[in-house]
């Protein structure tokens, strides 16, 4: 390395502030870290206080979005095999579904490690700002089958009303399950697969009975029986990510209400009895 000599400053010939120890202060990103926008991403932090957990708060806010971004492109992707008859597909992206579904639950980890103490000293800064505002997660529910039109108004006034009233159309993933069931020549009623995509879903008596005769032959229905307990897993790993959720919030808040003026626990008890694909829990009550 040539230092500059006395009285020169560390200047090229452009003009470039270069650095003391070689290369230049404004460097072109990495290969990788144009290809994935790294540097757009790692700048997307802002903590409002100086409060240490803060940054940790909004990192792992932002890990969770991505999570629930990744795992709508996963499941989209089963729901469009199923209804190409490629059971053999959509078994695989539920299986790597999974793996996020894991990660998911585990990002939990770090908001329970948060004290009471720790969350307050910046609590106030998120003024109106609630994770029940997530458009990610909203999709998401709403591609698995948990319609309600509803919660679509929360995105009334966002950027991200055209999309969660869009996916509120779309056919969900279970919508895919059950048209498949009937291709298969399972008990599936007209009324099961007549639902409008944005209704509600009710459990239906004849989806029952198909889930009964899968399980009931799962070696004459063997890749129908895998998708089964594939599906059960993720609506499994649901109920456990949205129990988790629950007692992080019992554990920061108590009984206080939720960020942004929602209900918080009262809230968070409902929704975690919910079941995804409720006919695969019901019906093992008959096997």
């Amino acid at each position: 390395m040539t230092a500059a000599r006395p009285g020169e400053d560390v200047h090229g010939a452009a003009g470039t502030t270069r650095c003391p120890y070689g290369g230049e202060a404004e460097a072109p990103p990495t290969a990788y870290a144009e290809y994935a926008g790294m540097d757009a991403l790692l700048a997307l932090q802002h903590p409002r206080t100086s409060a240490a957990t803060e940054p940790g708060f909004i990192i792992m806010s932002q890990v969770m979005e991505l999570l629930f971004k990744l795992l709508r492109i996963e499941f989209t992707t089963a729901r469009d095999r199923l209804a190409d008859d490629d059971v053999d597909a959509a078994l695989w992206t539920l299986r790597r579904a999974g793996s996020v579904q894991r990660v998911a639950l585990s990002s939990w980890d770090f908001f329970s490690a948060m004290t009471p103490v720790e969350f307050a000293e910046f609590r106030d800064v998120l003024g109106t700002a609630s994770g029940f505002q997530s458009a990610s997660y909203r999709r998401l529910e709403f591609l698995l089958g948990n319609k309600n039109a509803r919660l679509v108004l929360p995105h009334r006034d966002a950027s991200s009303h055209e999309a969660v009233h869009r996916q509120l159309y779309e056919p969900s993933l279970y919508d895919a399950v059950l048209a498949l069931l009937r291709r298969r020549g399972l008990p599936v009623a007209d009324a099961a697969l007549a639902r409008p995509c944005e209704a509600p879903y009710e459990p239906h008596d004849s989806v029952e009975r198909a889930w009964r005769e899968v399980y009931g032959n799962s070696a004459e229905h063997h890749t129908l029986f895998l998708l089964g307990e594939a599906l059960t897993d993720v609506a499994e790993s649901f109920a456990r990510w949205r129990y988790t959720h629950l007692t992080v919030v019992q554990r920061m808040l108590g009984a206080k209400p939720g960020t942004g003026g929602t209900e918080g626990v009262p809230w968070l008890e409902r929704i975690s009895g919910h079941r995804f694909f409720p006919e695969l829990w019901s019906v093992r009550s008959l096997l």
